[in-house]
């Protein structure tokens, strides 16, 4: 049976690698790294998929050291003191591969608590091991500082869209360790969604291709479509279940009314709910919605009432508790609305899911550890409060995004004063 396609794809040279030039380029970390000898210990800092792993491994195998692989979700610490001491024998009695240099590497070391990490820290002092670390968590929080401190941290970046497109490509057509298909196999614009959704991550590329191929050939299609992709990466939009239609225009009817402001037809429809046996803390949970999605910073304290509401429910029981959801109902129907709060919302959450993860500028970052200074977290970052009115023009959104507007506040009731505030304060800028 042959082995996952992102496991066969997996690069076995540095010149089959794709991305992270900022530390494989012509005179970066790396191209400087190979050159020396011992290598040191390293870890390997990213976000699922960047290639963390398939690196580690080319180091090893460009410096044809004793490769030691474990990981940190399926081995424990005595396992691995057990293999080094084993090392450690084999090396003083001048067994075959003493002379060659070990890499302990551990996927994952971020799963290993403090003390399981100071375990390993006696085989990488005495140089039994050079140590070999992946972590999507930040190295400062997560990793012990006396392995740090031993350490270089390699960042890596979630793999650009063109990185991610020519990883496919070649994983497509490649006839010995991929699909060995033709390039046409795969339509341009399945092509361009697998990327969109893989958003860096060269793994769920990978899944997703090899899916996708394997229901176009079962359903003996000549080529994977946008259709085939979307089957394969399980994105389809669910049905509603329609075994409770009239639960579902009640909820309707009433949700629409409060947003009519029709406080009467609200009441009406609330007392069909309660009467029909509905949850009344169902209806709650509609009402905090409504708080926020028809309601907004036209009038802050709806969200309050409706949560207020909620618990006043829990606490009374019907039928006292039902009293003050009629209260709640009637406050949101008549207060002013406004659903610029869930415009803007939704006009976020669009650009991130069609924009992937644009990292965020380095004068945003945290900085609480002497790495991340070092790597320019916060620098140059304005604090809002040694300015007038607690302002000060800035940059907040990623670099590679420029500025965007997603809230745009109405007339209605006190979104007015958040909206002249904020026109004050984009005047300035």
């Amino acid at each position: 049976m042959r082995s996952p396609l992102a496991d066969r794809a997996r690069p076995i040279t540095l010149s089959g690698f794709v991305g992270q030039e900022e530390l494989l380029g012509k005179g970066k970390f790396l191209s400087s790294v190979l050159s020396a000898r011992p290598l040191p210990s390293l870890i390997f800092w990213g976000p699922p998929g960047s290639g963390k792993t398939t690196l580690a491994r080319i180091l090893a195998a460009e410096t044809r050291a004793v490769f030691l692989p474990y990981s940190a979700v399926l081995s424990g610490v005595k396992e691995i003191r057990e293999a080094l001491a084993e090392l450690k024998r084999s090396r003083a009695s001048g067994e075959t591969g003493a002379g060659r240099p070990a890499i302990l590497f551990i996927d994952e070391i971020h799963r290993f608590n403090k003390a399981q990490q100071d375990a390993l820290l006696p085989f990488v002092e005495d140089g039994t091991v050079t140590l070999f670390g992946t972590t999507t968590e930040n190295p400062s929080f997560e990793i012990r500082n006396a392995l740090l401190s031993r350490s270089r941290v390699l960042v890596l970046a979630p793999l650009s869209p063109a990185d991610i497109e020519k990883i496919l490509r070649r994983a497509l057509t490649d006839a010995d360790r991929g699909l060995g298909k033709p390039e046409a196999f795969l339509e341009p614009d399945a092509l361009r969604h697998i990327v969109g959704i893989a958003d860096g991550d060269a793994r769920v590329a990978l899944n997703a291709l090899e899916a996708a191929v394997a229901i176009a050939e079962h359903k003996g299609l000549p080529a994977v479509d946008r259709e085939t992709a979307e089957e394969a990466l399980r994105r389809k939009a669910l049905l509603y279940d329609k075994d409770g239609e009239e639960h579902y225009n009640l909820i309707s009817a009433l949700h629409k009314s409060l947003r009519g402001s029709d406080p009467d037809a609200a009441l009406y429809w609330l007392a069909r709910m309660l009467a029909g046996g509905e949850d009344p803390l169902y209806i709650a949970r509609r009402m905090i919605r409504f708080a926020s999605e028809d309601v907004g910073n036209a009038a802050p304290g709806a969200l309050q009432i409706a949560l207020a509401a909620a618990e006043a429910y829990r606490t009374l029981g019907s039928p006292e508790g039902e009293l003050a959801l009629a209260q709640a109902a009637l406050y949101l129907a008549t207060a002013p609305k406004s659903n610029r709060a869930y415009i803007a919302w939704t006009r976020a959450r669009a650009e991130v899911d069609a924009g992937g993860s644009h990292p965020v500028p380095a004068h945003l970052r945290n900085a609480p550890t002497r790495l991340m200074k070092e790597l320019g977290y916060g620098k140059e970052y304005r604090y809002p409060h040694d300015f007038a009115d607690a302002f000060v023009p800035e940059n907040y959104f990623p670099e590679t995004l420029g500025r965007r507007k997603y809230y745009d506040p109405s007339e209605a009731g006190h979104e007015k004063v958040i909206g002249d505030r904020l026109k004050a304060w984009w005047g300035r800028k």
